[in-house]
């Protein structure tokens, strides 16, 4: 018979309650939604990723980064909405799905190894629904009315136990709820043939209030997912004129940054380009940078630039990761990888510069010892889709 249809459901409304547009706000230089869509997309078990959503801009980054956008009613989107009924709203007008994978945004350190192995479960075990959760040891006391006495809900207290010596207790950590069709018509997100899929801690990231927001970002670069990773050998920062005034009110040049002055020390090129001197237009920035590809024998896959002006435009496409400031315009900040929110053109250069490395940091793991494996072979930067031959599952290689 027909091979089930899984559909990859991310939820993301623009009421966020806790943070304005919560959903799309930078972490770790990625809208927030971009985290889990690359992740979905890259475990290439999905027939169809999509996200639910009222809002326009919310859609605009969906789209952005591979997922078609089904348009949520004002209905299902208000405060006291559940996230059954959006997905059971979802499933309404996509009679098409079979098992959904209501995946949740506010949990950026998913993986795409995390994603297979519940896809799995849900097929060869045939669960109605899988869920995950993470192991924690946290002993529970009764609440009570102040004055009251309290009791211990998962410990006697006398024997005590060493945490090695307990194995904790399972609790949801809220970054997926996968279930067939049937059983969320039924009315229910959890049931049947139900079980769990544990996740390490390390992954275990929920996002609710802003406080949260700094330490998901610095567990995210550990941990986060970042995609394929190429080798980047040439850096190239284009110069602003609001860099140049920021530069001369501190009396310094960017070639003095300690960040690029490590740079220069690796395995990295680094070349500035653009500023006040020169009338540099887009063609002259992409022919600059082409004639350096050229003569490195690289490719664009291999190339770090930052920009904020129009004139960056087809380099920020072109190139493996593309960096620019929050504050730019629009469509320039569309165009890139990375958005910087430090405060300054100078210090989001710089910030730029510190996400070159870590990236450079995770290559150099995945392929220790390697610093001359092949280059520009990964062509991970630029949307394609294909449908393969022997499933229908749909692939999207997104800009990540």
């Amino acid at each position: 018979g027909r091979e089930p249809h899984v559909a990859a459901l991310v939820l993301a409304r623009g009421g966020s309650k806790g943070i304005r547009l919560k959903n799309i706000k930078p972490l770790a230089g990625r809208p927030l939604l971009a985290w889990v869509l690359g992740a979905a997309a890259d475990c290439r078990r999905f027939h169809s990723i999509w996200v639910s959503t009222d809002h326009d801009e919310i859609a605009k980054v969906a789209e952005k980064y591979g997922a078609q956008v089904h348009r949520r009613s004002a209905a299902a989107s208000n405060d006291s909405s559940t996230s059954l009924d959006a997905v059971m709203e979802f499933l309404e007008v996509h009679k098409e799905i079979d098992v959904i994978g209501n995946i949740q945004c506010t949990s950026p350190c998913l993986k795409p190894s995390h994603l297979i192995e519940v896809i799995q479960m849900m097929k060869e075990k045939e669960f109605d629904s899988v869920f995950s959760v993470v192991r924690r040891h946290q002993f529970r006391w009764l609440e009570v009315a102040e004055g009251q006495v309290t009791q211990p809900m998962n410990l006697n207290p006398s024997k005590r136990p060493r945490r090695q010596d307990w194995p904790g207790e399972l609790y949801e950590n809220g970054s997926f709820y996968f279930a067939t069709a049937a059983l969320i018509k039924s009315g229910c997100l959890q049931g049947g043939r139900v079980a769990y899929y544990e996740m390490a801690p390390e992954y275990s990231v929920d996002i609710d209030v802003d406080i949260d927001w700094p330490i998901a970002e610095q567990r995210v670069k550990r941990y986060g997912y970042f995609g394929k990773m190429n080798k980047i050998s040439l850096l190239v920062c284009s110069r602003d004129l609001q860099i140049e005034c920021e530069c001369k009110d501190r009396r310094c040049t960017l070639s003095d940054m300690p960040e690029i002055k490590k740079m220069k020390d690796s395995s990295i090129r680094v070349k500035l380009i653009g500023g006040s001197d020169k009338q540099w237009n887009k063609e002259w920035k992409k022919e600059t940078v082409e004639k350096l590809i050229k003569d490195m024998s690289i490719s664009w896959e291999n190339v770090a630039y930052f920009g904020n002006d129009e004139s960056d435009l087809e380099c920020l496409k072109k190139a493996y990761v593309g960096g620019a400031s929050d504050d730019t315009a629009s469509h320039v900040c569309d165009a890139a990888d990375y958005i910087c929110t430090s405060r300054g053109r100078i210090s989001n250069m710089e910030e730029f510069v510190n996400h070159v490395t870590l990236l450079t940091e995770k290559y150099r793991a995945e392929n220790p010892g390697d610093d001359n494996a092949s280059e520009g072979m990964n062509n991970k930067k630029h949307t394609h889709e294909s449908t393969s031959p022997s499933n229908g599952i749909i692939v999207k290689k997104i800009k990540l």
